[in-house]
């Protein structure tokens, strides 16, 4: 499937690093919403077979350097369609997820998806109302809700800023000075693996330390450092 598509509506950009453990069953999915759909993966170097995975079920697969935000800026520049979707590799979109994101960007330069986190610690439901919560209330939204936007106003602001950590929120910033997010009520189903490995209120505690001090002008690399320490 290794083409562009001309006639795309929607084109999805998915960074991946060493997710051949559940990449097929993710990249089917997103096969059934149709035409007008363009399936683009951005490769940030994986080992496993996370390449071989995704070439018979993407439309493009992109060989990149690591770095999320280094890898979707990529793959918007590939990208053919007017509107773009940048998804994890674990993330579910809810029935008319398509038409739902082109209706939304008829009325709004950007927006996002609600997110319910599936796994297993029982705390998973109270975390998603959370972030849900504090994204609506913020107009901030982080990248495993589905972050959406027209894509001239994607390379209008320079896309994601390349740096380690926290560039989701950096994008939302730079866009809601276009507009505010269309907050959609539709959920993004995404894995809560981190909160089961590590547990639900050392990672609700770890990640709202990290933004304050982002929030405090922390840079954004000393912060990355201190993540990947404390895993």
């Amino acid at each position: 499937m290794n083409s562009a598509d001309p006639t795309a509506r929607l084109s999805i950009v998915i960074p991946v690093l060493n997710e051949a453990t559940s990449l097929a069953h993710y990249l089917t999915a997103l096969s059934s919403l149709g035409e007008g759909v363009e399936i683009i993966v951005v490769d940030g170097g994986s080992s496993d077979s996370s390449l071989s995975i995704a070439r018979p079920l993407a439309n493009r697969v992109i060989a990149s350097q690591p770095g999320r935000a280094r890898q979707m800026n990529l793959g918007a520049q590939h990208a053919s369609a007017p509107a773009l979707l940048f998804l994890h590799a674990d993330t579910q979109l809810p029935r008319g997820a398509v038409e739902q994101i082109l209706k939304a960007l008829d009325r709004h330069a950007w927006g996002r998806f609600a997110i319910k986190l599936s796994g297993r610690s029982r705390w998973l439901p109270v975390v998603s109302w959370m972030m849900n919560l504090r994204s609506r209330l913020t107009g901030i939204a982080t990248g495993d809700q589905g972050i959406f936007a027209r894509a001239d106003t994607f390379r209008a602001i320079g896309g994601f800023p390349e740096q380690p950590l926290m560039e989701d929120i950096e994008l939302c910033k730079r866009l809601k000075r276009i507009s505010r997010p269309a907050c959609l009520r539709s959920k993004v189903v995404s894995s809560g693996r981190r909160w089961d490995q590590h547990g639900a209120w050392s990672t609700i505690r770890l990640m709202w330390q990290l933004r304050y001090r982002y929030w405090r002008g922390v840079s954004a690399t000393q912060l990355a450092k201190e993540y990947h320490d404390a895993r």
